[in-house]
């Protein structure tokens, strides 16, 4: 199986359903608080690959969620720099094997990539679940 670098926000309940359905899959899981990070342009980009810039960001932030931002007028320079500044803004899971790297909970591609056991999870943090503050 293999080992996942898994960057997280702390307390996100999405985020621990996900590590357990990795984990519950024979998968090594490596949590790291991805608002901890020190993060570089490189380092970051690396994880969003040749997908559009508006789906590099969490939709949930408060910043996009109020319109303050908005991710489809992003240039990549832009998005970065707005990143770098507050990692809240970064779509998460940030995830990890090798020199793979991915942004977001896509189930379909994680069981592709690496395999996952079970009825999955979802997308993100679900609507209603209250235990925890997940922008």
């Amino acid at each position: 199986m293999a080992h996942v670098v898994f960057f997280e926000k702390p307390g996100c309940g999405g985020n621990a359903r996900q590590k357990k359905l990795l984990s519950d899959s024979g998968h090594d899981v490596e949590a790291r608080n991805l608002l901890a990070e020190p993060w570089t342009e490189a380092t970051l980009l690396a994880f969003f690959g040749e997908r559009p810039v508006a789906e590099w960001f969490n939709r949930a932030s408060p910043r996009v969620k109020a319109g303050e931002i908005k991710p489809e007028a992003m240039t990549a320079e832009q998005a970065l720099t707005l990143m770098l500044a507050d990692p809240l803004l970064i779509r998460r899971p940030l995830l990890q094997v090798a020199e793979r790297r991915e942004t977001g909970w896509d189930e379909a591609l994680v069981d592709a990539w690496i395999g996952l056991k079970g009825d999955g999870i979802g997308e993100g943090c679900p609507k209603g679940d209250t235990g925890h503050k997940c922008p």
